[in-house]
């Protein structure tokens, strides 16, 4: 499966939209934009919320807990003390347990977990907003995935709002 992921130029928080490869809308990601630490809340197509990432604030570096009706909280952080490169733990319920790793800089990276590489990311250069092509494998919940590769986005540009 293959979503593009493209961050909304006019906007007040850190808004986006997600399409399938046919272009139509599949998703919103909504951004509050004056809200202690980041809060966003991802809708399908029908407007139903059907994920919700919030900042720990309060926490030694960058935290981010993933809430989906129906199951446990998912936490993605930053690992610490990574010497050449940047290292995202993904803490799920079950096996939903990932590592993206890559080149955050060039936003080139992999997410995988236990049976491998399950999604690839790549960012689009040449756009007025943050482009991201990501390609998951059928298996997953898109929805996780989205909400794994907007985290990651917050975390490596959390200077561009500020």
């Amino acid at each position: 499966m293959r979503l593009v992921l493209k961050q909304e130029f006019w906007s007040l928080g850190d808004d986006f939209v997600i399409q399938d490869d046919q272009g139509n809308e599949c998703y919103h990601v909504d951004g509050r934009a004056f809200s202690f630490g980041d809060k966003l809340s991802i809708h399908d197509a029908r407007g139903i919320e059907v994920a919700s990432i919030e900042q720990r604030v309060f926490s030694w570096g960058a935290k981010y807990e993933i809430h989906r009706p129906g199951h446990a909280v998912t936490l993605v952080s930053k690992e610490h003390f990574t010497f050449f490169s940047c290292k995202f733990e993904i803490d799920g319920p079950g096996r939903e347990d990932y590592e993206a790793s890559g080149d955050f800089l060039d936003h080139e990276y992999e997410i995988s977990g236990a049976s491998g590489l399950v999604a690839k990311v790549s960012k689009q250069w040449f756009g007025w907003s943050d482009t991201y092509g990501i390609d998951l494998s059928d298996d997953l919940d898109p929805v996780l995935m989205l909400a794994i590769v907007v985290v990651i986005d917050l975390v490596c540009h959390a200077d561009k709002n500020g």
